[in-house]
């Protein structure tokens, strides 16, 4: 059988601390740190709409990594991450435009008002579970929603609230670009936050709880704690991934955080591979760019066959029916997500010509 964690021969660890290292091998540490600045140099030579894409990759991979925290490393449920987000990017241009906090630390403070939010929605789940605790936080998603309408002081109310750009040393970031490389911040900070939680005793303790409940427990593990602190954790990333998103906008509406986003992120991590840090950025890339995918295929059609109204009409449609036919098919065919994928094929080329 083919491991997911085949390590090069002289590559040993001697101590625990080196088994629980982020970077199984020196190369893995020399690619992820070759990735980050090929990323770093990507304002230099792509364009303004593909530097779009990357910035919606960005902080929706950061909210997504909250949701695989909560669901794919605790076994909680959450149908209401879109409500979280959104309170998140309300939080961050409520404090900047009331309080005049400067918006780089208004971001991460929208993070922590979320988290208190987050823990308060938390508090059902160390009873609940199941299919109850995914009613419990369905309801969230509609009262959230609810107050996002009628909190005038908070939200601006039907009207929306107005975020504004980033500013740094007295000079407004803007354009893409620019704002890119805030986000590129972000994300290497949240990820790596991310990666070092799942190696520590709390993060040990989420994955016990997902794994047996009740041997957890038996083990010492006080599962209310965990189980409402995940949503804490859960709800911090997707303040801040919000934030990010409202800024980049600069106009923040409730008419965006609905349950269909809520999905979207379910199907991030689903695709993605639940539990695992790298399989929620490329379960975040999949997701964002399947739309513009199939937007190409359309137009593909129309080159070919000439303009058809009714499937011009019906792009919208399309797109979201490709979004749920996406998460269906990985669950039934790869229902480890991507990042099995990529192990498997990195496993073929670590022992090829052997197959096992």
């Amino acid at each position: 059988m083919i491991s997911s964690s085949l390590i090069p021969c002289g590559q040993f660890k001697t101590t625990y601390g080196a088994d629980t290292t982020i970077f199984l091998t020196p190369a893995s540490r020399y690619w992820c740190m070759a990735g980050i600045l090929l990323a770093a140099a990507a304002p230099l030579v792509l364009s303004n709409y593909l530097m779009a894409l990357l910035i919606q990759i960005g902080f929706y991979g950061i909210a997504a990594l909250g949701l695989n925290i909560l669901v794919g490393c605790t076994g909680q449920i959450s149908l209401g991450h879109a409500a979280f987000f959104g309170f998140g990017a309300f939080a961050s241009a409520w404090l900047n435009n009331t309080f005049g906090i400067p918006v780089l630390l208004a971001i991460p403070l929208a993070g922590v008002m979320t988290t208190l939010l987050g823990l308060l929605f938390g508090i059902p789940a160390g009873r609940l579970k199941g299919l109850y605790l995914a009613i419990a936080t369905f309801a969230s998603q509609f009262i959230l929603e609810d107050f996002f309408a009628r909190a005038n002081w908070f939200t601006g109310g039907s009207s929306g609230a107005m975020a504004n750009p980033i500013s740094l040393f007295g000079y407004e970031v803007g354009g893409d670009k620019g704002f890119f490389y805030v986000v590129l911040v972000f994300v290497v900070i949240m990820y790596g936050l991310g990666t070092n939680l799942l190696r520590s005793r709390d993060g040990r303790a989420f994955v016990a709880v997902r794994d047996h409940y009740l041997s957890a427990e038996v083990m010492g593990i006080n599962l209310t704690k965990y189980r409402i602190l995940s949503f804490g954790i859960s709800s911090f990333y997707a303040g801040v991934g919000g934030a990010l998103y409202g800024h980049y906008l600069g106009y923040v509406s409730a008419e965006g955080f609905t349950i269909l986003l809520s999905i979207q992120f379910l199907g991030m991590i689903i695709i993605g591979g639940m539990g695992s840090v790298m399989g929620t950025l490329m379960g975040t890339t999949f997701m964002v760019l399947l739309p513009e995918a199939t937007e190409a295929a359309v137009s593909t059609v129309k080159h070919f066959t000439g303009d058809i109204p009714a499937l011009t009409s019906a792009l919208a449609y399309i797109k979201e029916a490709s979004i749920g036919l996406a998460i269906v098919l990985f669950l039934i065919f790869e229902p480890d997500g991507l990042v099995h994928r990529w192990r498997l094929i990195k496993s073929y080329w670590k022992l090829y010509p052997f197959s096992y």
